[in-house]
């Protein structure tokens, strides 16, 4: 049993009318033809890997700020947050974690805190590996306050193909560590703006596991760290 639970991986509730759909051009396409029946078959199994939601084991401790979503590390550097954050014009340290159509895109909250500041903005559909996606693009952005009392943001922003941006937490909410709070559909970019001192704990290049992997910690007094390929 223990086996077959960890191949049946959950399904995204976000994910469920899609599947249908999907299954249900299967059956057209195999009505027209056997051949395009089956591409019909392989698409609707790709439908249902993106939207897997899979468990994660979050770390757990003061001064942790865990990533918000599966992807690769796409650039580390300085960042204003975005306007609607009042959160001042000086430059942040920002993450940014790029996702592409075969991550999962379940998105999780950084830290223990308090979320402060919800704001939506439509926008362009810009590749989101670009750098201009964070300032041109569709996103959520979202303000916290940790439980340590730093100040946090995270900003869902929309691909190229992406065209749903969906965010279920609310101003005011109480939120913990590793706990989902939306996703985006289908590829797309999550930017994580920290306070000042803290210093990344991962490297542009390296992939990053939703809920799982160590951005930064508030407390860590090592210089930033580098890496290569081997």
């Amino acid at each position: 049993m223990d086996a077959i639970r960890s191949v049946l991986v959950p399904i995204h509730k976000e994910g469920y009318r899609f599947i249908a759909l999907f299954a249900v051009a299967a059956l057209i396409l195999f009505w027209i033809a056997d051949p395009l029946g089956w591409l019909g078959v392989l698409a609707t199994a790709w439908c249902v890997y993106f939207f897997r939601d899979p468990p994660r084991l979050t770390p757990l401790r003061s001064g942790l700020i865990v990533s918000p979503a599966d992807g690769l590390v796409q650039a580390i550097g300085e960042a204003a947050p975005p306007q609607e954050l009042a959160m001042g014009e000086e430059p942040r340290l920002r993450i940014s974690i790029f996702m592409n159509v075969f991550d999962v895109h379940v998105n999780r909250i950084p830290a223990d805190g308090e979320i402060t500041v919800l704001h939506y903005r439509p926008g362009r559909f810009f590749d989101a590996s670009l750098d201009k996606a964070s300032e041109h693009n569709e996103r959520q952005s979202l303000r916290m306050t940790t439980a340590d009392g730093g100040d946090v943001a995270f900003v869902q922003i929309a691909g190229l193909v992406a065209r749903r941006i969906v965010c279920d937490v609310f101003e005011g909410q109480k939120v913990q560590a590793g706990e989902r709070f939306g996703m985006i559909r289908f590829g797309s970019r999550v930017d994580v703006y920290l306070d000042e001192g803290i210093v990344p704990m991962v490297v542009p290049g390296q992939r990053a596991i939703a809920g799982e992997t160590v951005l930064a910690d508030a407390r860590a007094d090592e210089p930033a760290r580098h890496g290569e390929q081997r």
